[in-house]
């Protein structure tokens, strides 16, 4: 089953929208300077209030980006996160610091050729996979730790996919997903900005974009043992 995040969530009444629809991860930025930021009492609010509302907690994520490492893990400790995710350009030193499972985000830059790239995309990949970090792959653009809605090459993102275990992030939307599951078959998709109407959490795209998920998911099934004896 492909795992399904969604990141950048402010209100609980999306979250719990997500939550209905069989969301498996929801990030909650805490990137200061960034347009869906929350605060630790703004973080504890919300949570509180899904917690209160809904009988199914999904995996919580913080996203965070080149922040102490310290106050990282004061987050984690604080919000009980279950994991985070490093956006930026955080070390492999930086990362064994941090108490909880990590995201690491490797960035693609759709401006450079991919062949000036790929040597540093591939040693990321493998020792992140190796300390057993999830890979995330992600489109970088100037000034911004991903929700910015721009994908890149997805022929890319599926020749990486055939080595690494990695959720695909960067543009994908309730219009695109199916298509960039066929076609790099990632273990996980991740949205913000693709669930989003003029900058807000939209509860419609949220629910669509995940039935869009679950729906390529059976539709694998349905097709027999070759499909299910793929790796998703």
């Amino acid at each position: 089953m492909t795992h399904v995040k969604i990141c950048g969530f402010q209100k609980s009444e999306h979250v719990l929208t997500a939550i209905e629809a069989g969301v498996d991860s929801i990030g909650l930025v805490f990137v200061e300077g960034t347009n869906r930021t929350l605060n630790l009492r703004e973080a504890e609010n919300l949570l509180g209030d899904i917690k209160g509302s809904s009988k199914r907690v999904p995996e919580i994520v913080g996203l965070f980006a080149d922040q102490p490492f310290d106050a990282v893990n004061e987050y984690i400790e604080k919000l009980k996160l279950d994991a985070v995710q490093l956006c930026a350009s955080e070390s492999m030193e930086y990362c064994s610091k941090i108490k909880s499972p990590i995201y690491k985000v490797i960035s693609i830059d759709p401006l450079v050729p991919i062949s000036a790239q790929m040597p540093r995309i591939m040693l990321l990949q493998q020792r992140h996979s190796l300390a057993g970090h999830r890979i995330v792959i992600d489109t970088k653009m100037p000034g911004a730790y991903g929700g910015t809605g721009t994908s890149f090459d997805w022929d890319v993102a599926a020749d990486l996919s055939k080595s690494f275990v990695m959720t695909l992030a960067g543009g994908l939307s309730p219009q695109n997903v199916g298509q960039a599951i066929d076609q790099v078959r990632p273990w996980g998709v991740d949205t913000s900005s693709g669930v989003e109407t003029q900058g807000q959490k939209d509860h419609e795209k949220i629910a669509t974009f995940i039935s869009q998920v679950k729906g390529k998911d059976s539709d694998k099934k349905s097709k027999g043992p070759f499909r299910l004896f793929r790796r998703n």
